[in-house]
């Protein structure tokens, strides 16, 4: 797909998220002119061509009350490290786990998996619950707990 001037226009258009309406597409296409038709056509060949990833809601999870939050980091047999991954990733309690170089010999860890909980108790079971999943596997683990909120922001066209 060749990315042009109607994808660029679509991009800038949401860049700060859809809107939260029954039919964002047809909203966004009376804005822009466009046929909601072809707003939905540019956003699949946009993303089957790989320049967006995907189209998904992203919940504040503090407003929902899960305030204990801790990126787990494992050592795992780099050989595993998929199949690991995709079943610590489907977890319900992970929001997104991942594959990370190590940087030895200081850091041998090489799979991160995010942990939400509405308690330090909860968050702590969780981890226990990955570690019994990787089992001889887990060589190692660590947790590193969020100490402030960041601001969140989607992509944001520099193109002109």
């Amino acid at each position: 797909m060749d990315f042009d001037e109607i994808d660029l226009i679509i991009m800038r258009a949401t860049q700060a998220g859809l809107p939260l309406v029954p039919q964002p597409y047809q909203v966004i296409a009376d804005e822009l002119n466009l046929s909601v038709e072809l707003v939905m056509a540019r956003f699949t060949a946009m993303q089957e061509s790989g320049v967006i990833r995907r189209i998904g809601a992203v919940p504040n999870h503090y407003k929902l009350g899960y305030h204990f939050n801790g990126m787990t980091v494992w050592n795992v047999p780099d050989e595993r490290i998929d199949l690991l991954g995709e079943i610590i990733g489907q977890l319900p309690f992970v929001s997104h786990c991942y594959h990370r170089p190590r940087h030895l010999p200081e850091w041998h860890y090489n799979l991160f998996a995010m942990v939400h909980g509405k308690s330090q108790c909860e968050v702590n079971e969780q981890i226990e619950k990955i570690a019994v999943l990787l089992g001889d596997f887990n060589l190692g683990n660590d947790v590193l707990y969020s100490t402030k909120i960041l601001k969140k922001t989607g992509f944001r066209s520099r193109l002109t």
